[in-house]
C-alpha cells in the first residue's frame, strides 16, 4: 500500500512541470481520450452496468444501490427527514448554537451547508433536468422529487458519522469524511482491515472524482456555455481555464474557512439568481402551472409518449436525482465534518436539507419551466433544452443562464477541491507541502479541463464518483446503529431541556 501511495504521489508531482504550458494542453485531447478508453473503459462500464428491462431501457445498478440505501435509512430512522425538518431549519439558523461556547471546527452550520450545496447545486440542476425530461418526459420530475426526499436520510446518516469520527488537528483544522469513519469506526468494532480497505478505496475514488467530475467537467462545460452564448471562436479555452484557476487558487489556498466564507455568499446569490429567473417564467405563465403539475403527476405513472413509458420516466427521474444530489456518495460528509459543533447529530440534521433544496426545490422549478415551454418534445436535450426553455420567455435569460452556469461550475470546483484534498491528506498525511502539491495539481487540471474535449475522461471520473458510494454505503449499513444512538441521546436532551435554544 505504501508503494502505491508513493507512486501516486510522485506521479502528481511530475504532472506539474510536464503540463505547465497552455500550448502543450491544446491538441492532446484525442490522446487523453484514447488513453482512458483503452485502459479505463472497463471501469466505467462496470460501475454503470445496467440491467435491460425492455428494448431501449436499461436500469443502472449503481442507481438502485443508492436509492435502496436511501429507503432503508428512511425507514430505519423513522422518516427523520419529515419528522424533524423544522428542527433542522432551527439548527442551521443557529438557534441551538451557544454564541459564548468555543467548540472544535472551522465553519458554522450555515457555511458547511452552503459548501456542500455548492458541490451539488450546479450543472445537474440545469443540464441534468433537461436530459431527464427529454428522455423520460415530465413524469421523471415526480420520481426525482421522490428520490430527493428519500435521499435526505442518506445525507443525515453519513454526515453525522463524518463529524463523530473526524480528526481534530493541533492547528485547529479538522479532517473528516467517509475515509475517517470507515477506518476509525470499523477499528472500534474490531474490523481493522475491512475498514482500512473501504477507507483507502473511497479516498482513491474521491481524488479521481475531484479532478474529473468536480473539476475538468465543470470547467469544460462552463467554457462551452461561454463560447455558445457570446459567440467566441473555439481554441481559447485555456484562457478561461487560467482565469478559473486563478480564482479557484485564491479561494482554496486559504483552506476551509476561506471556502466556507466564499460559498456562504456565492451559493445564496447564485441560487437566488436561478430561482428568480424560474419564478419570472412561472409567474408570466401562471395559468399553465396547474397543467404542468398535472403532466408531471400523470406522466409519472403512465410515461405516455416517452422512451420506456412508465419505466422510462421512473428510471430517468431516479437517475438524474441521484446524479444531482449525491446522497449516499459520501462527498457531503467531508464538507460537513468541518463544522463547529460538539454534537455530531446536529450536522446530520443540517445536511438532510441539501437534497430538499437541490432536488425537490431547484430541480422541480427547472422541470416546471421546461414543461411549460413545451420544448421537451423536440430534439433538444440537456443544457440546450433548459436554456431554450428560459429564453422562450425573455432573451436576456440566455446571458443570465450563462452567468449562473459559470458560478455553478466555479462553486462546484471549490467544494470538490476540498473533498479531494481531504482524501489526498488521508492517503499521504497532513502537511503544507502535501497540500500545496495537491492544490497546484488541482488548479492545473482546471486549465486542462477547459482546453480539451473529452468523452472517456468524464465517463471515468463520473464512474469514480459513484464508486465512492459502493465503499461508503457498505460502511453506512454497518454503522447506522451508532447514528441511532446519537439521535436518541440528542433528542432526549432537547426534551429534558439540557440542550437549550439561544434565539
Amino acid at each position: 500500500m505504501n508503494k502505491f501511495k508513493n507512486v501516486l504521489f510522485y506521479m502528481a508531482m511530475m504532472c506539474i512541470p510536464s503540463l505547465s504550458f497552455a500550448e502543450e494542453i491544446v491538441g492532446i485531447d484525442q490522446k487523453i481520450d484514447q488513453f482512458f478508453t483503452t485502459y479505463f473503459g472497463w471501469f466505467a462500464s462496470a460501475i454503470f452496468y445496467g440491467v435491460k428491462i425492455e428494448d431501449g431501457v436499461t436500469f443502472p445498478l449503481i442507481v438502485g444501490w443508492l436509492f435502496v440505501a436511501a429507503i432503508v435509512f428512511t425507514f430505519y430512522f423513522g422518516f427523520i427527514q419529515l419528522r424533524k425538518f423544522r428542527l433542522s431549519v432551527d439548527i442551521v439558523s443557529g438557534k441551538y448554537s451557544d454564541p459564548k461556547s468555543k467548540v472544535p471546527g472551522e465553519v458554522s452550520h450555515f457555511q458547511a451547508l452552503t459548501t456542500a450545496l455548492s458541490g451539488t447545486v450546479g450543472l445537474g440542476n440545469i443540464a441534468g433536468v433537461g436530459v431527464a425530461l427529454a428522455i423520460g418526459g415530465p413524469g421523471a420530475t415526480f420520481w426525482m422529487i421522490v428520490c430527493g426526499l428519500f435521499g435526505m436520510a442518506s445525507k443525515f446518516t453519513e454526515c453525522t458519522l463524518g463529524v463523530k469520527y473526524r480528526n481534530e488537528n493541533a492547528d485547529g483544522t479538522v479532517s473528516g469524511g467517509p475515509m475517517y469513519y470507515l477506518s476509525k469506526a470499523f477499528k472500534e468494532k474490531g474490523n481493522v482491515k475491512t475498514g482500512k480497505f473501504l477507507a483507502v478505496g473511497f479516498a482513491i475514488m474521491t481524488i479521481f472524482a475531484a479532478l474529473g467530475a468536480g473539476n475538468m467537467f465543470q470547467g469544460n462545460q462552463a467554457n462551452a456555455m461561454i463560447v455558445q452564448t457570446f459567440g467566441i471562436a473555439p481554441g481559447y479555452g485555456w484562457v478561461t481555464g487560467i482565469v478559473f484557476a486563478v480564482l479557484v487558487a485564491g479561494v482554496i489556498i486559504g483552506g476551509m474557512p476561506s471556502i466556507g466564507s466564499v460559498t456562504s455568499k456565492l451559493v445564496p446569490f447564485m441560487a437566488a439568481l436561478y430561482i428568480g429567473m424560474a419564478l419570472i417564467v412561472l409567474i408570466s405563465h401562471y395559468d399553465q402551472i396547474g397543467g404542468a403539475f398535472e403532466q408531471i403527476f400523470v406522466g409519472a405513472f403512465t410515461g405516455a409518449g416517452v422512451a420506456g413509458g412508465f419505466i422510462g420516466a421512473l428510471i430517468q427521474g431516479l437517475k438524474r436525482a441521484t446524479f444531482s444530489n449525491e446522497a449516499g456518495v459520501g462527498s457531503a460528509a467531508i464538507a460537513h465534518s468541518a463544522v463547529k459543533t460538539k454534537e455530531p447529530i446536529t450536522e446530520g440534521f443540517v445536511s438532510l436539507l441539501e437534497p430538499f433544496i437541490d432536488t425537490v426545490l431547484i430541480c422541480t422549478m427547472t422541470a416546471l419551466v421546461i414543461t411549460i415551454s413545451g420544448m421537451n418534445t423536440g430534439e433538444l436535450t440537456g443544457v440546450a433544452l433548459t436554456a431554450a426553455a428560459f429564453t422562450e420567455t425573455a432573451s436576456i435569460f440566455e446571458y443570465l443562464l450563462a452567468l449562473a452556469v459559470v458560478m455553478f461550475a466555479f462553486s462546484t470546483m471549490v467544494s470538490w477541491s476540498y473533498y479531494g484534498l481531504k482524501a489526498w491528506t488521508y492517503l499521504f498525511g497532513e502537511g503544507k507541502t502535501t497540500e500545496l502539491v495537491y492544490k497546484g495539481m488541482f488548479c492545473l487540471f482546471v486549465i486542462v479541463g477547459t482546453s480539451i474535449s473529452f468523452g472517456a475522461v468524464i465517463d471515468f471520473s463520473d464512474a469514480a464518483m459513484f464508486a465512492m458510494s459502493i465503499f461508503n454505503i457498505i460502511g453506512l449499513y454497518y454503522l447506522m446503529p451508532i447514528v441511532k444512538e446519537e439521535l436518541k441521546s440528542y433528542l432526549s436532551r432537547i426534551e429534558s431541556g439540557e440542550i437549550k435554544k439561544y434565539r
